[in-house]
């Protein structure tokens, strides 16, 4: 077991923060623009709506495919290589993205850009965990925790903006600049990490887990067509990805040399538990991710443009809980911190809920606010709880296993919710008619919501913010 070095200054720790927020942030943003001007592209393509969905499919395909391996990838070549590697990945995925000429040639390229976008995370927090220590993790966690629920809100003004007044290749070459600067810094500002030759690749881990993760995430996105979960082409890849998922877990309990990932972490209590409200709060902050652009463009006749600003007071309250709220919970219970947010996030999902056709905008608005609040009060508190206890050697690879729980929930709580109200939207004939199917789903989510507080008090207790005399990292 490698000697961990000693933690970083809170400065140092802040300007690490930074530079990795530089990076997580084109992932996520790219993730909501590319999806908003999905319909774009298909016209600029004239491609089928089946053909123009790969753009979103191959890249989450890519994407979680290379999470399990990781891991090992920050470990074999160092964190601050392996962080850099995907950057440049991401970076030549979007340049070649911006020049592409056809559509397959987009979707290759977009499969480029998930290779990159899918290590950042988990190769981020690794590298956070690492440097900020057990007593100031919850600081650090900020800059992994905030960019998640603001990126598809910018992301969707972005979008908007760049489909009413620029190219559409823009959609990709925005990413530039933002990947140079992250590049240019990383070696300045983020730790100096040897690479360990001895650690080989779990090649049979690699190859039941790699493929279990992608067939899972496939299957998933295939369910948002007419027959949902009952179709062949999603309910078949799930079953399968689900087997290979638990032989990768007999292979995992039973392996010698190290695992791709230690399944054993899950058995931790406040691992365990906070990967299962991190996957069960991905339906309902995804969700909402999903139904409120379409509510407000489908119900409410807004423009793409003009449904990104509606969306900007959510993102205004994730901010306020981070700048605000967090200094008043300092000393709190972080268990009573996530309770209180998963009852602000169903706070805020019930104007929505008995939504009108018209008029009611200004509860709305209120409601995404206390939405963003309830976010913020959840994702910090969890992500400190699962990675406080674990040591500098297991910090990749739970990183990794973290990173999987969180990408294969996300989906799955938007498909969920898009069959829904599809089903209702489908004997739907009048305005009226399909007011009520979303209000219906929106219920749906707002029962959805409530999961989290199944699991909550299990948590082991622990304050919600670190106690230190030195080092504190305000961001």
């Amino acid at each position: 077991m490698a000697t961990p070095p000693p933690p970083v200054t809170g400065r140092r720790l802040t300007l690490i923060s930074l530079v990795l927020v530089l990076g997580l942030s084109t992932t996520l943003l790219d993730t909501t623009i590319v999806n908003i001007a999905l319909e774009h592209l298909r016209a600029v393509f004239h491609a089928s709506v089946g053909d123009a969905q790969w753009l979103v499919t191959g890249y989450l395909l890519a994407y979680v495919a290379v999470i399990p391996v990781s891991g090992w990838v920050s470990e074999r070549f160092g964190a601050r290589n392996a962080w850099m590697f995907a950057v440049a990945a991401f970076l030549a995925g979007s340049i070649l993205c911006g020049l592409a000429t056809s559509l397959p040639a987009l979707i290759a390229f977009r499969v480029l850009q998930g290779i990159g976008g899918g290590m950042l995370m988990p190769i981020s927090i690794s590298i956070l965990t690492r440097a900020a220590g057990p007593d100031r993790i919850e600081h650090a966690m900020i800059a992994v925790a905030l960019p998640a629920p603001l990126a598809p809100i910018l992301g969707s003004v972005l979008g908007g903006t760049i489909l009413e007044y620029a190219s559409w290749r823009w959609l990709f070459l925005i990413n530039v600049p933002i990947c140079l600067a992250a590049l240019a810094l990383a070696p300045i500002l983020l730790p100096a990490g040897q690479g360990q030759r001895g650690h080989r690749l779990d090649i049979l881990g690699f190859l039941l887990l790699t493929p279990g993760v992608a067939a899972i995430a496939y299957g998933i996105s295939q369910a948002t067509g007419a027959d949902g979960f009952a179709s062949t082409g999603a309910w078949l890849p799930i079953v399968a990805g689900v087997v290979l998922l638990a032989a990768f877990t007999i292979h995992s309990l039973r392996t010698r040399d190290r695992a791709l990932i230690d399944v054993r972490v899950f058995t931790r209590r406040s691992f365990g538990l906070s990967s299962v409200i991190t996957f069960a709060n991905g339906f309902s902050l995804y969700a909402l991710m999903f139904m409120l652009p379409l509510f407000y463009q489908q119900v409410r006749g807004e423009t793409v443009l003009h449904t990104g600003l509606l969306l900007i007071p959510q993102a205004v309250g994730t901010v306020s809980f981070f700048v605000l709220a967090r200094k008043l919970v300092a000393h709190v219970d972080g268990r009573l911190v996530v309770a209180t947010g998963v009852l602000l996030t169903m706070a805020g999902v019930l104007p929505f809920a008995l939504a009108g056709l018209h008029g009611g905008t200004a509860l709305l608005l209120a409601g995404q606010f206390v939405q963003g609040i309830g976010f913020g009060a959840i994702m910090q508190p969890v992500m400190t709880l699962a990675f406080a206890s674990l040591t500098h050697d297991e910090a990749p690879r739970a990183s990794a296993a973290f990173s999987v729980v969180q990408r294969v929930g996300s989906p799955f709580g938007v498909a969920v919710i898009a069959v829904i109200l599809q089903t209702m939207l489908s004997s739907a004939i009048t305005p009226a008619d399909g007011l009520a199917a979303f209000t219906g789903a929106f219920w749906w989510i707002f029962g959805l919501s409530a999961v989290p507080l199944l699991f909550v008090f299990l948590l082991p207790a622990r304050k919600s913010a670190a106690h230190t005399e030195s080092g504190v990292v305000e961001l």
